[in-house]
């Protein structure tokens, strides 16, 4: 009979440089670690690898293992991280709504169609409208007015704490959240634009595209940052407005049919670990390794 594998992932991603490769494959042939596969891309100067390896042989303890593959990192300036397998869990996800349920609506189908590889935590909004819906699928929804700003912005700080979310999602959120609670989940927050940004940020994004008279429009995916709709991208979509004849509703109805879409395949690169961050903007590592 076959002996287990005990399957890790390795992944670095730091500024290309020469050696990378070499000096990860032989720290782990010295830990008697079997490299079964990698897959490396570099991107505008960004270095991306994801080995997957067995640690079955391996020499020496785990902790010591990662430990040297960090300093390797260190060394050359760069994130190394090592998942194991058996302690992968399903990444918890936190979702903040007002009144409009579609997005909200999308993520559950997705969640029920087996897209989304994660689960949802908690529900927060600053009304409750959309109590029902997080409810019938067993959502803790926890709900308290932004008329006090402040108030508003302690009540999510709290809750989220307790919810521990890896993922904070912006479904169609209509607040500004503020620096200091942006700072705590660093590119950890997905929000939907109606627009594709850089073009029309802010408020009324569909009628700053309706009079202003464009063909195309869309929404965007990006992650929040402590300047409002300039976070980096992760996914566009577009749809084309009939100057003369369609009318404001008609446009807003054409991109509420995909934000909800948009921002489903954002959570869903997420969650699969599919995407880094380097500087200002999003790239795609390369196609994920089976563990």
């Amino acid at each position: 009979m076959a002996v287990p594998k005990n399957l890790a992932i390795v992944s670095v991603v730091g500024r290309d440089q020469k050696g990378v490769v070499a000096r990860i494959s032989t720290y782990l042939a010295g830990c008697s670690t079997n490299i079964e596969d990698i897959e490396q891309r570099v991107m505008e100067g960004l270095f991306i690898m994801t080995m997957r390896v067995d640690l079955s042989d391996l020499s020496t303890s785990l902790d010591e293992m990662i430990l040297g593959l960090k300093h390797i990192g260190d060394e050359m300036h760069m994130e190394v991280s090592v998942r194991l397998h058996s302690a992968r869990e399903r990444k918890r996800v936190a979702i903040l709504v007002t009144k409009e349920p579609h997005c909200l609506e999308t993520l559950l189908a997705d969640h029920d169609a087996g897209l989304i590889n994660g689960d949802f935590a908690i529900a927060l909004s600053n009304h409750d409208v959309l109590r029902p819906i997080a409810e019938r699928r067993g959502i803790p929804f926890h709900w308290l007015p932004s008329t006090d700003k402040s108030a508003h912005e302690r009540f999510l700080i709290e809750r989220l704490r307790e919810a521990r979310p890896d993922l904070v999602v912006l479904a169609r959120y209509m607040q500004v959240l503020s620096p200091a609670m942006v700072r705590q989940y660093p590119h950890r927050i997905v929000n939907i634009h109606p627009s594709l940004l850089p073009y029309h940020p802010g408020a009324n994004a569909y009628k700053q595209a309706f009079e202003a008279g464009v063909r195309v429009s869309g929404c965007t995916a990006h992650f929040v940052t402590e300047h409002l709709d300039e976070g980096p991208v992760i996914l566009q979509d577009v749809f084309q407005i009939r100057v003369g004849e369609d009318t404001l509703e008609d446009v807003k109805e054409h991109g509420k049919a995909l934000e909800g879409k948009v921002l489903s395949q954002a959570v869903q690169l997420f969650l699969n670990e599919q995407l880094v961050v380097a500087d200002t903007k999003v790239l795609f590592r390369p196609g994920r390794l089976p563990a």
